[in-house]
């Protein structure tokens, strides 16, 4: 059983000064078509404490499609910022998946910071410290591992970066739908292998994953 995310983290940079702590997570990255987006989330000292309606938020990918949905909507109107940043197939077939998943990252936090350019920050990541983060560095940044089971902030990232990303492939779905993107979100399952199989790659599925496999 997976731990409740909580404040520990947020809190404890809150108290060394940080003006915004802001939680941040990727969705999408071992998915074989379709973006990779991730989602930065900020709670204020004080409307953490509304917790208690947030009651159910944990990492995303334990939730029920409409749980999400609903705290997405729930998370977006408490907290004092949130943000979500895409990056396209045809990127990530480029850079590769690392270098567009950073990309995405940086993409998401040079929002933030147009948005509250004098405010003191550090970044919450899931998993591992982000390179080349402007404005930020190593020195402001903790990459935290399974993030999105301990800080809530990472936590409610989460949640709206795969609510976003799951209308997205639903939307693609419409233009590819012998794929099945609306039901697997991009990802492999034995489903989405088949369909592979049966009617080729198309521009949304990423090359550099040696999906050429499955056309055996």
């Amino acid at each position: 059983m997976s731990q409740k995310p909580s404040f520990t983290e947020e809190q404890e940079f809150w108290n060394k000064g940080y003006e915004l702590v802001i939680g941040m997570d990727e969705v999408g990255r071992g998915a074989f078509a379709g973006p990779v987006l991730v989602g930065a989330v900020i709670f204020s000292k004080d409307s953490y404490t509304s917790r208690s309606i947030l009651d159910e938020v944990k990492d995303s990918k334990q939730l029920s499609s409409k749980s999400r949905q609903k705290l997405n909507t729930l998370i977006k109107r408490l907290v004092l910022f949130s943000t979500t940043a895409e990056i396209s197939v045809s990127i990530i077939n480029r850079l590769g998946i690392g270098k567009a998943t950073q990309m995405a990252f940086r993409k998401a936090i040079k929002t933030i910071l147009e948005r509250f350019p004098n405010k003191r920050k550090f970044v919450l990541v899931d998993g591992f410290h982000i390179k080349y983060f402007k404005g930020i560095g190593l020195k402001n940044q903790k990459g935290i591992i399974r993030g999105d089971q301990k800080s809530f902030s990472i936590a409610a990232a989460s949640i709206i970066a795969k609510v976003e990303r799951d209308n997205i492939m639903e939307q693609l779905h419409k233009k590819y739908p012998q794929y099945g993107f609306a039901k697997h979100k991009g990802y492999g399952t034995k489903q989405h292998q088949m369909a592979i199989k049966k009617y080729g790659l198309s521009m949304l599925h990423r090359m550099s994953f040696n999906l050429q496999k499955f056309l055996i």
